[in-house]
């Protein structure tokens, strides 16, 4: 029987950048479709891609537009953004926009290939365990169901990422437990590298933003100072 293919959608504008990463993901036995300008990629967003890999500054569409039209297509697609910029705002901007990764360029392609497997690992569990029933979880007006991947408050469905969904029912399943960023990392994200609290905090925020009365004030996910984050209820 055929192994599936798995196929990274790959857009950055540097020729030279493009093709080092493809041909290192390409060791890896993944499909890596090219891009190098941002208006044609995104009329591929709806093809079925397990991966996405996004430049932030592209000719046409930039790459934080195609992330958050990618990830309204497909909310548990893996994306990854690549930035020559180290700015903290740059980077919370395209973790808001929906990525679930970052990298400042110059990165490695050692690094680069490790962020990869992890997320595919994480979407290829999430996928075995699309079948297997997972204990459904309230608290008074909250509900958080697995099975749907599926967040409910007040009666209304919150729309909410694999990552943000992930996180929440890791922390909710262990309420008041105190869990640093790089646990998170590990257990959410599959990796823990330097420089990646980014990615947990943006995360964490754009969860209150949905969650929360008074994100300034949060009731449902508190921040430990020095230490991390826990789950109220």
């Amino acid at each position: 029987m055929t192994k599936p293919t798995t196929k990274i959608l790959l857009v950055e504008d540097n020729q030279d950048i493009a093709n080092i990463i493809s041909i290192n993901l390409s060791m890896l036995d993944l499909q890596v479709d090219v891009f190098h300008d941002g208006s044609e990629a995104y009329k591929q967003l709806n093809k079925d891609y397990d991966l996405a890999i996004f430049d932030i500054t592209l000719p046409g569409t930039d790459g934080l537009k195609l992330c958050k039209r990618l990830r309204q297509l497909k909310p548990d697609i893996a994306i990854i953004m690549l930035t020559a910029k180290s700015s903290e705002l740059d980077i919370v901007k395209g973790l808001e926009n929906g990525a679930d990764d970052y990298l400042t360029k110059p990165f490695s392609v050692l690094e680069l290939q490790a962020r990869v497997k992890a997320h595919l690992r994480r979407l290829s569990h999430h996928n075995q365990q699309k079948n297997t029933n997972k204990e459904v979880l309230t608290f008074g007006e909250l509900t958080i169901d697995p099975n749907a991947y599926q967040l409910t408050l007040a009666d209304n469905v919150l729309e909410s990422t694999a990552k943000e969904f992930e996180l929440l029912y890791f922390l909710a399943r262990q309420p008041q437990r105190v869990f640093s960023r790089e646990q998170l990392l590990d257990e959410i994200w599959g990796y823990q590298h330097e420089g990646s609290a980014h990615t947990v905090n943006s995360t964490v925020n754009r969860l209150r933003s949905k969650l929360e009365t008074d994100p300034a004030n949060p009731f449902w996910l508190k921040t430990v100072w020095g230490v991390g984050y826990k789950f109220s209820c």
